[in-house]
């Protein structure tokens, strides 16, 4: 007999573990499949990446937003639209010429969901989690960001309660750029740390 949706044997293990998972709490009534694809799409294409690159791109183009940001960085951040879940407040991190900055979570995984979206697996990862604060240029030179050596770098320990972006500096050459066009050049990673914003050749 034919059919026509995918079997649970051509996925991989973790996520034939979660396929099941779901069909045992959903046969119980314990959630509802559409509201969990609800959520995973708004997730993944509607709240992401795209959103912090917005705000970043902003406190770029406008030193009076990035002033707010600094200081009220929750505040700012909700300005655009972008609130995170009750009780999670935002702290923004400027990278500087002789400062550079970086977040991990090493309770867990905390995340700000709002503008980054859903976290990168190696985010969660133990080895991230604990490297980052012991060798943080070391873990950073694995992500392919060898930084001077007078380059101090300053690690973030994200909290359920206390979450942050890293504001990378604003690449050269962008001189008079929109911010639409600006927010291309903004990565996810260059808002973790783990990278640095795009090059203007790179974008085109």
């Amino acid at each position: 007999m034919a059919h026509d949706h995918p079997h649970d044997n051509d996925l991989d293990p973790m996520t034939a573990r979660v396929r099941a998972l779901e069909t045992v709490l959903a046969e119980k009534g314990l959630i509802d499949p559409a509201a969990v694809d609800a959520i995973v799409e708004t997730y993944e294409h509607k709240v992401g990446p795209k959103n912090g690159a917005r705000v970043v791109a902003k406190a770029w183009a406008d030193p009076a937003f990035a002033d707010w940001l600094r200081s009220d960085a929750t505040a700012a951040i909700a300005s655009l639209g972008f609130t995170g879940r009750q009780g999670e407040h935002m702290q923004a991190v400027f990278n500087s010429a002789d400062t550079h900055n970086l977040v991990v979570c090493t309770l867990c995984s905390c995340y700000p969901w709002s503008v980054l979206g859903l976290p990168p697996v190696w985010y969660k990862s133990p080895p991230y989690r604990s490297r980052a604060v012991i060798d943080p240029r070391g873990v950073l030179e694995e992500f392919g960001l060898r930084l001077p050596g007078e380059t101090a770098i300053r690690v973030w320990d994200s909290t359920a309660e206390l979450r942050y972006l890293v504001v990378p500096q604003r690449p050269s050459g962008t001189q008079g750029w929109a911010e639409e066009a600006l927010a291309g050049l903004v990565t996810r990673d260059s808002m973790i740390g783990t990278g640095l914003a795009l090059a203007p050749e790179a974008a085109s």
